[in-house]
């Protein structure tokens, strides 16, 4: 069962990053590549702003060094495409929203066995507890369905549309149906993911990603539509990336029931994301009530 939920990871991680590839398009990351400063932004918050937060998170909850390690991949992860819908949902700039996820999933090769190798200096004991190769090996992996979605989006556009909402879909599911098969697999173990210090966290962290990456945007002077997009890219992790780097990456004698921690995150993630919609579009309505008076 064990490998069977690996291998299912795999392959959903592969259909949701060809979805990713098929949103990018190449004339539009010219653009923001050209004019960079939204980008820019959204890249030190993603970067900056996620990996200090998970690393000071679990150091304030004093978490166990393989519980520290998962909270800390999680945060280090890049942008995920559930960002480009929430963006939607607010009424974004959904092309920069596309080419900030674009950028940060690109970057992870580098940045994230970076960013792991600094940030476990800081606890005892872990410096050599990260499988770098393997979680190299997994972001490669990545790029490569994300660079055929890409292809497949400038050859064949009018698939497209019909691949992204077919992946955003098999993603729904698949979330499910790893939850069940987890949950047979590990038992009552489960409920590790369920105690006060990781919803603690899975609530925070989305949320300080939010906030950090709208205050950004503001300070840098970006429009409402540029700083509610850094909001949604800032504070939503490739969580399919997370868990199957924590899945694959380390043996299941090490991790345990913790590469469910992003389905935690994920939950907190939309919670957070849904009230922050009903807020902005309550906001508005009000406007446009008191407009019309």
């Amino acid at each position: 069962m064990d490998k069977a939920i690996s291998a299912f990871m795999v392959i959903i991680l592969f259909i949701t990053m060809v979805s990713l590839g098929c949103t990018m398009e190449v004339e539009k990351i010219k653009v923001h590549i050209v004019k960079p400063k939204g980008v820019a932004i959204a890249v030190v918050a993603q970067y900056g702003v996620m990996p200090l937060t998970a690393f000071s998170l679990a150091k304030v909850f004093q978490l166990a060094p393989m519980e520290a390690v998962t909270v800390l991949i999680c945060g280090c992860s890049p942008g995920g495409n559930l960002s480009n819908l929430l963006t939607l949902a607010l009424q974004g700039d959904m092309n920069l929203s596309i080419v900030m996820t674009s950028c940060s999933t690109v970057l992870a090769l580098g940045m994230m066995p970076l960013l792991l190798y600094l940030y476990c200096q800081g606890f005892s004991n872990l410096q050599d507890a990260i499988p770098y190769k393997d979680i190299i090996l997994a972001l490669v992996m990545v790029l490569i369905p994300c660079g055929i979605g890409i292809l497949i989006n400038h050859y064949r556009p009018q698939y497209s549309k019909i691949i992204s909402k077919v992946g955003l879909s098999i993603m729904m599911i698949a979330a499910v149906v790893i939850g069940v098969m987890a949950s047979i697999t590990v038992g009552g173990a489960i409920l590790t993911m369920l105690s006060g210090p990781f919803m603690a966290i899975g609530a925070l962290m989305p949320l300080i990603g939010y906030i950090f990456g709208y205050s950004l945007s503001f300070i840098f002077r970006l429009s409402g539509r540029e700083g509610r997009t850094t909001a949604m890219e800032t504070g939503c992790q490739n969580v399919q990336l997370c868990s199957t780097i924590l899945k694959v990456a380390f043996p299941q004698e090490v991790i345990g029931p913790l590469f469910l921690f992003p389905m935690v995150y994920v939950a907190f993630q939309l919670i957070e994301a849904v009230a922050l919609i009903l807020l902005f579009r309550g906001h508005q309505w009000l406007k446009h009530k008191q407009k019309g008076r």
